[in-house]
């Protein structure tokens, strides 16, 4: 494969990586957190110009907020 050609992302990549953006989407609204993690993940793989890389960074940023003085009162 050219090299210029390793940057080109297919079509079927393009439609495999909406798939699983929509997967993760529907697995975050169930709050399956790290399925929808690893949907985000896979999208982006396949597809850097994906939501699902954006929602990937939304999702981490959730999963690692919390606010102490909810535990500490």
């Amino acid at each position: 494969m050219h090299p210029e050609m390793s940057n080109i992302t297919s079509d079927n990549d393009k439609e495999r990586a909406a798939a699983l953006y929509a997967q993760g989407n529907a697995l975050r609204k169930q709050q399956l957190w790290s399925e929808a993690m690893n949907a985000y993940e896979q999208a982006a793989g396949l597809d850097p110009q994906s939501p699902a890389v954006h929602a990937r960074q939304m999702l981490m940023k959730i999963m690692n907020y919390y606010n102490k003085e909810l535990y500490n009162p």
